[in-house]
């Protein structure tokens, strides 16, 4: 969950003078939001074995977080590589004399200084919210100057000229096909070889649910020989490669298939040497360890790393779920998988979170509340699973998240068959909440202002409210209907009847079909839609708002303002829809947009979105909610499209999903809201999603100290160069190593610079 605010005065100047609107939708703005996570307090209270495994924990994800780097764009290791160089010779102060002595401006300095805490931030040069790439807002001879006359590349000049002449065109090309993350002409991706097309994508998702292997830590490679055959590699991730291992469930699977006239390989050793760190850190923290359910769980994640296995990641996750409420929460893997083109393969990602014990006793209240606040959502009982198994919600503070982005609440594991069986968990993270969603009032975009001191008031709170629903009860609900591989149903086909319908269950998910596998490349946003219409409907209970310390007029202002940033997020969503590929770029962001369609379908003056003109002169909007509308004619509505939402799901029914989901989310200029039209004025109006800077854990003798950085571009870059102060010089050659080996997959070779490969 998360959203981003809209709007500022810089952006729209800087739209103005970049001529075509499009432009400020590639670049990071000198005046964007940097803040400090906050975990001080938290990490004080801790004992010091519970620093030490927090240490190695964060250790291991942010090697891990590295990986992210090849799963994004060819280009972005050695991207990563160049900046860590140019930084570990020079701090932001000392590079900036030398850029202001090489002509530079301070504004086009600092552009460079966001474009690198960008980079560092998303872990790659495209934004991790929106798949959007993003350039250096400057000239780039003029960068060029600065990195090549800069004091690391006098120390190593043929390494950074090789460097440079890798990647500099492609850092700043904007050329239609790189300008998104996509598949085959849709844009560029490294979860795929850059010849591989959405039919390619779906005979590998159909080979791996015949072998029973999970896509989530894969990539996808594909040669063609001189008949015209595909061969392809399907390639997961592990420390062990080709060299002989002990029998495991792995070592069987590692051969050559034929299927459906094509040929696969599945081969393993991904990210090797990346792994092989994560494998020593998460050995150290299991020393630390404060049960035998983390043991346990350490030694499955080192076993699933080394051997490349989901089936000992998800008997990790196990231990995990069954390890409630400690004091250092964690969690480690290739987990989201928002931005695989196809919707199956996962992101790396890595946390490691302190316990914030007073908003976590309000949540634990929601989960004791959580059985009867379920048989109120709008689908017969036997749409909802058999047992509820009553899962950890706690409020985190974060202390590392390692990866593409932070996000506000997590739901997990992803896994459909340890949810449906085991149960999950669920964290909100108070201090991402408490300063990536923060609003200034002159930057709140397309409200009346008379709504805006109310939602600034209220916006925090009733966010508190919509990601605890949205993550337990919308994520934790709902079944799905499955035929095991022994034949036998977990639903009585008998009886149960779908109440769309009125007819029994035709359709259901078979052996090996999950739910990604099959809804595949709608299946995340149809997911987060899913819950954030649980949030909403579910806000309007009294026992809940209760729960988090709301009642009277209070209760009524969370419900209103929690509707009103729904439909504006709705709105702002359109930012993240590409018209030239009639295709959503963020999961979340689509699902919004889908509530905004279904409730202005609602009608009787529910919901308007009005094209207006601002006070600037410039095209605006101004989005209105009938707040005494909201329980007479926007529940009914949702409680409808919920249903069918739920039906769809738990039925395994893509067609009928698809038509529905794919409905509401086609932007059109269709009168009276004429979205297409509007998106220019988003885009005119947005604001850029804020960068976190996150402290740094050091090992002094057998103390953890806790390296906290300024809330500012300069800042989060030295946090990052003091994040691998043993092995930055090593790391960065892996990078490119790895990034050089696989360079032949995408239509432009990076070839490794000179002394680096």
């Amino acid at each position: 969950m998360g959203e981003p605010e809209a709007g500022s005065e810089f952006a729209i100047r800087a739209a103005a003078a970049a001529g075509p609107m499009a432009d400020t939708q590639y670049i990071l703005p000198n005046d964007i939001g940097v803040s400090s996570l906050d975990c001080r307090e938290a990490f004080r209270l801790l004992s010091p074995t519970e620093r030490l495994y927090a240490h190695h924990l964060s250790r291991a994800a942010w090697y891990g977080g590295l990986a992210v780097l090849l799963q994004t764009s060819p280009e972005a290791p050695y991207i990563y590589a160049l900046l860590s160089r140019l930084f570990r010779a020079q701090d932001p102060d000392q590079l900036r004399q030398h850029a202001l002595a090489e002509g530079l401006t301070e504004e086009e300095y600092q552009a460079f200084l966001v474009y690198a805490a960008g980079v560092y931030s998303n872990m790659g040069n495209y934004k991790s919210f929106g798949d959007t790439k993003f350039v250096p807002n400057l000239p780039k001879e003029k960068l060029e100057r600065v990195i090549l006359g800069s004091k690391a590349a006098q120390q190593h000049p043929e390494e950074v000229r090789g460097l440079w002449q890798t990647c500099g065109e492609l850092m700043f090309s904007l050329e239609s096909r790189l300008r998104h993350l996509g598949l085959g002409k849709e844009g560029i991706t490294t979860y795929f070889s850059g010849n591989c097309t959405m039919e390619d994508a779906k005979l590998a998702q159909d080979f791996l649910d015949s072998q029973n292997l999970s896509a989530y830590n894969t990539r996808l490679f594909k040669e063609v020989d001189q008949d015209g055959k595909p061969h392809y590699e399907v390639r997961l991730a592990s420390v062990l490669g080709t060299e002989p291992s002990l029998d495991t469930e792995m070592t069987s699977k590692l051969k050559s298939y034929e299927f459906q006239g094509s040929d696969f390989r599945v081969t393993r050793g991904d990210y090797a040497p990346i792994l092989q760190k994560v494998v020593e850190h998460l050995e150290k923290a299991k020393t630390y360890a404060a049960n035998s359910h983390q043991e346990q769980m350490l030694a499955q994640y080192i076993e699933s790393f080394t051997q490349g296995s989901i089936e000992a990641h998800k008997k990790g996750s196990r231990f995990w779920i069954q390890d409630k409420g400690p004091i250092v929460e964690s969690y480690i893997g290739f987990i989201e998988s928002y931005r695989d083109p196809f919707g199956s393969r996962g992101e790396f990602e890595g946390f490691v979170a302190m316990v914030n014990k007073a908003m976590s006793a309000k949540f634990e209240w929601l989960v004791a509340s959580a059985e009867q606040l379920l048989k109120e959502l709008p689908w017969p009982p036997a749409f909802e699973k058999d047992k509820f198994l009553t899962p950890d919600f706690t409020s985190l503070d974060v202390l590392t998240f390692a990866g593409s982005g932070i996000p506000a609440g997590i739901n997990i594991p992803n896994y459909d068959d340890l949810r449906q069986t085991e149960g999950f968990k669920n964290v909100s993270l108070g201090n991402v909440l408490a300063v990536a969603y923060a609003t200034q009032r002159e930057k709140l975009t397309f409200l009346e202002e008379d709504d805006k001191d109310l939602y600034i008031r209220w916006k925090g709170p009733s966010f508190d409210v919509q990601v605890g629903l949205h993550e337990l009860l919308g994520h934790g609900s709902g079944k799905l209907f499955v035929q095991d591989e022994k034949g036998a149903f977990n639903f009585d086909q008998e009886t149960v009847i779908n109440p769309e319908t009125g007819e029994q269950i035709q359709s259901w998910y078979r052996s090996g079909e999950t739910w990604d596998s099959k809804f595949s490349t709608i299946a995340s946003s149809y997911e987060e839609c899913r819950a954030e219409s649980v949030g909403l409907y579910l806000c309007l209970n009294p026992q809940v708002l209760e729960i988090f310390g709301f009642e009277g007029a209070d209760a009524e202002d969370v419900i209103y303002v929690n509707w009103l940033n729904m439909v504006r997020a709705g709105l702002l969503a359109l930012e993240f829809y590409t018209p030239e590929a009639t295709s959503w770029r963020q999961a979340h962001m689509q699902a919004r947009f889908v509530i905004l369609r279904v409730l202005l379908e609602a009608g009787e003056g529910l919901v308007s979105v009005t094209p207006t003109t601002g006070s600037d002169g410039r095209p605006d909007a101004r989005v209105r909610l009938d707040r005494s509308k909201i329980r007479s004619v926007g529940k009914p509505a949702l409680e409808r499209f919920l249903r069918r939402l739920q039906v769809l799901k738990s039925t395994g029914d893509v067609a009928g999903g698809r038509a529905l989901y794919e409905g509401y989310a086609a932007v059109t200029d269709a009168p009276p809201e004429c979205f297409l039209s509007l998106r220019d004025t988003v885009l005119l109006r947005k604001e850029s999603r804020k960068l976190i800077v996150q402290p740094n854990t050091r090992l002094e003798g057998s103390e953890v100290q806790l390296l906290e950085y300024e809330a500012s571009a300069a800042g989060l870059i030295q946090s990052f160069s003091e994040r691998f102060p043993e092995d930055g010089p090593e790391l960065e050659e892996i990078l490119t190593q790895l990034a050089s080996a696989d360079a032949r997959f995408w239509k432009r070779p990076c070839e490794a610079p000179s002394g680096q490969a």
